[in-house]
């Protein structure tokens, strides 16, 4: 029930995300400051269609390990409070505490970035950028958001508050929105969210709110946007391979343990900050990004323009079919739909590559 719940307020979601975003582009097409390109749009979309896959095959991590949590270890004397009013307004604080929590660990640690890594790859900034979701995240979330379990707030209110908290930081994924005054003050918003996503120097590891940014302010973390924001990773992904992306940190943090001699100094790799390493045992400087040094964008034209629109729309509509009853399907079903989608974007990703596509 729960499990449907969520899926239903998803399968509602997308077509608001979907004119939102048009409106985002038609509005930035009239004042002559777009922000969209269809290459990197595409990739955007791409990775949210392709967490969302993943999820319909990792149920258990997704709500199923919350259930049974609060099933046999759920303290439920709390239940009739977390029911009122105000047990809501307590539910919402404690989520987003720990979102805060879980969010800034995730670039902390070299394990935790190399599932939220691809959150941050694309080098522009729209509301495509919130749909670039992490594939991964259920499987770290799922550990972390057990105290809300323990504590008996009860699985239907937990997956209520996850998605508004999921669906309130699509909006501050923007340029065309300015600082808000007193708004910015307590809350995530464009401006101090396009801090967090940017990657100069000054605006690196703030602003980890995801509704409410006091968290940032109280521990630290606060960062106020005064200049112009570079976007992407500090080592940018340059690739439209959707699996690519979604693993390339992962193979890097392998390389780099494979490499290192000592379960201690492998162990260390995955809990200290990705850019640590273990023979110097200290965290090593990134080259810092000047405006100058561009974005990825290599050439779409010709052919090669259709086939990506036609294989992406084939690709929507069998995933958003699959949305759709995928949670009625055996397990053999979904991973053979999985499969099914992976080829589709890795074929889409392919073809975007102007080089390797030139070689057909």
């Amino acid at each position: 029930m729960n499990l449907q719940l969520l899926n239903q307020v998803v399968l509602l979601a997308i077509p608001v995300f979907l004119i939102l975003m048009l409106g985002e582009f038609i509005y930035g097409f009239l004042i002559n400051k777009n922000t969209y390109r269809l290459n990197d749009t595409i990739s955007n979309l791409s990775q949210g269609i392709l967490s969302q896959t993943i999820l319909m095959c990792l149920v258990f991590f997704q709500i199923g390990a919350y259930e049974l949590v609060y099933q046999y270890f759920g303290f439920k004397t709390f239940s009739p409070f977390w029911e009122t009013w105000y047990g809501w307004i307590c539910i919402f604080l404690v989520y987003d505490f720990l979102d805060y929590w879980l969010h800034r660990l995730s670039h902390q640690s070299g394990l935790l970035w190399s599932s939220h890594a691809v959150h941050h790859q694309s080098q522009l900034f729209n509301f495509s950028t919130a749909l670039r979701q992490e594939s991964f995240f259920p499987i770290i979330a799922c550990i972390f958001f057990a105290i809300m379990a323990l504590v008996g707030i009860p699985p239907y209110q937990f997956v209520l508050i996850s998605s508004f908290v999921l669906i309130y930081q699509f909006w501050i994924h923007t340029e065309h929105i300015s600082k808000l005054g007193c708004i910015d003050l307590l809350f995530s918003t464009p401006s101090n969210h396009r801090v967090h996503h940017a990657i100069n120097n000054e605006y690196i590891d703030k602003n980890f709110g995801a509704v409410l940014i006091i968290w940032d302010r109280i521990f630290g973390t606060y960062q106020k946007e005064e200049g112009e924001c570079i976007y992407g990773t500090k080592i940018p992904l340059n690739s439209w391979n959707p699996l690519l992306a979604l693993c390339s940190v992962f193979i890097d943090l392998y390389a780099k343990g494979s490499k290192s001699s000592g379960l201690t100094k492998k162990l260390f790799i995955m809990v200290r900050s990705p850019t640590w390493d273990p023979e110097m045992q200290k965290e090593l400087p990134v080259k810092k990004i000047k405006p100058s040094d561009g974005v990825y964008n290599p050439l779409l034209d010709g052919y090669r323009k259709y086939a990506v629109l036609a294989i992406f729309s084939l690709t929507v509509m069998f995933s958003i079919t699959f949305f759709n009853s995928g949670d009625q399907l055996p397990y053999v079903e979904k991973i053979i739909n999985l499969t099914i989608i992976c080829i589709g974007l890795y074929c889409v990703g392919y073809l975007m590559e102007s080089k390797k596509a030139n070689n057909l």
